[in-house]
C-alpha cells in the first residue's frame, strides 16, 4: 500500500491546475465524482490531507510534495515519449522558471534567445524575488529558479551563477537636496525607492554603511514594482535606490544619475536551482543560463 497510483497522482495535479474538481473532470474526461474518489483514495493511502477544498482548491504542505512528484513524473514521461519518437501531438516543451525582476531586465532574457528551438521550447517565466523563488520550486510550480538561496531545495541541484552588483544612486537634483552631509546618516531619512515590500536591498545597504543592524532606509518609501519603472523613479528624483550596475552605469555616464556613496556597492550572490531530472531541455537551458551569467555577473 506504499505506492502512489499514477492515475490518482495525475488527478490531484489536474485538480490543482484546473482549480476545481469539475475542471479536473473535464480535463481527464471523467465525472467529478470519479475525481473526488481518486483524491480521497490518495489521501487515505498517504494518510494526509492533500487538498484544501477552497475555491480555487489549494494544496496542503503534504499535497505540495505529491504535486512536485506529479509534475516531475509528467516531465519524465514526456521526455521518454520524445526519445521513443512518440512526441507527435505533445506540443512544445514547456519550462516554468522563476527569476527575479532585475535579472529579467538585464541579462536573463537575452540568454534565453540562445536556447536551441528544435524541438521548440516555451518558457513560462514567474517573476519572483530572488530571496523567495525557492518557494515556487518547493511546491512544484517551477522546474528551475534564479535564487539567492545556496541551500538546495529537496529534490533539486544548485550551482552558483555569480554576483549581481547594485550601486547606490540618485538623480543629481535629489542628491543636492537630500544628501548634504554624511551619507550614512542622510540615507536614514532621505526618501527611498523600493521594488516592493519584500525588497530589503536598500535597508541592507544602509546597515552596511552604518554598521548598525537595527538601522535601515527611511520610512518615506516609494514602491515601484517594475525594474524599468524602479530605475526611472530614481532618475526622476523620487528617491535614492540600489540599481543593478548594467542599468546604473550608462545613466551615470550620461549624468542622469550619480553614485551617492562612491566606492561602495552591494553584491547579491545568485544561484541556479533545478529539479533533479534527466531532462534534455532543462539541461540545455541550465547550460545556456550558466554561460550567460558568467559573462554578465561578477
Amino acid at each position: 500500500m506504499d505506492e502512489l497510483p499514477v492515475d490518482q497522482v495525475r488527478t490531484l495535479l489536474a485538480v490543482i491546475d484546473g482549480g476545481t474538481f469539475d475542471a479536473a473532470a473535464a480535463a481527464l474526461h471523467v465525472t467529478p465524482s470519479a475525481v473526488s474518489q481518486r483524491v480521497k483514495a490518495l489521501e487515505q493511502r498517504t494518510g494526509r490531507v492533500l487538498l484544501m477544498r477552497t475555491k480555487p482548491v489549494r494544496a496542503t504542505e503534504s499535497g505540495e510534495v505529491v504535486l512536485r512528484f506529479a509534475r516531475q513524473l509528467a516531465r519524465l514521461e514526456r521526455d521518454a515519449r520524445a526519445e521513443l519518437g512518440m512526441a507527435r501531438g505533445l506540443g512544445p516543451v514547456r519550462l516554468p522558471i522563476a527569476v527575479n525582476a532585475d535579472s529579467l531586465a538585464t541579462w536573463f532574457l537575452p540568454a534565453l534567445t540562445r536556447v536551441p528551438q528544435d524541438p521548440p521550447v516555451c518558457f513560462e517565466l514567474h517573476r519572483e524575488d530572488e530571496g523567495h523563488a525557492t518557494e515556487l520550486l518547493r511546491d512544484g510550480r517551477v522546474m528551475a529558479a534564479v535564487t539567492s538561496q545556496p541551500e538546495a531545495v529537496a529534490g533539486c541541484t544548485v550551482r552558483k551563477l555569480g554576483l549581481a552588483r547594485y550601486l547606490p544612486v540618485a538623480s543629481p537634483g535629489f542628491a543636492a537636496r537630500h544628501l548634504k552631509g554624511r551619507v550614512d546618516r542622510d540615507l536614514r531619512v532621505a526618501p527611498v525607492v523600493v521594488f516592493d515590500r519584500r525588497d530589503l536591498i536598500q535597508d541592507r545597504f544602509v546597515r552596511m554603511l552604518t554598521g548598525d543592524e537595527g538601522s535601515g532606509a527611511s520610512e518615506v518609501r516609494h514602491y515601484v514594482p517594475t525594474s524599468e519603472g524602479f530605475c526611472d523613479a530614481a532618475v526622476a528624483g523620487l528617491g535614492w535606490a540600489m540599481v543593478p550596475d548594467p542599468q546604473a552605469g550608462p545613466l551615470v555616464e550620461q549624468g542622469r544619475l550619480v553614485v551617492i556613496a562612491p566606492g561602495r556597492k552591494l553584491d547579491v550572490p545568485l544561484y541556479w536551482q533545478q529539479w533533479k531530472l534527466d531532462s534534455p531541455a532543462l539541461s540545455t537551458v541550465a547550460s545556456v543560463i550558466a554561460q550567460a551569467a558568467a559573462g554578465a555577473l561578477h
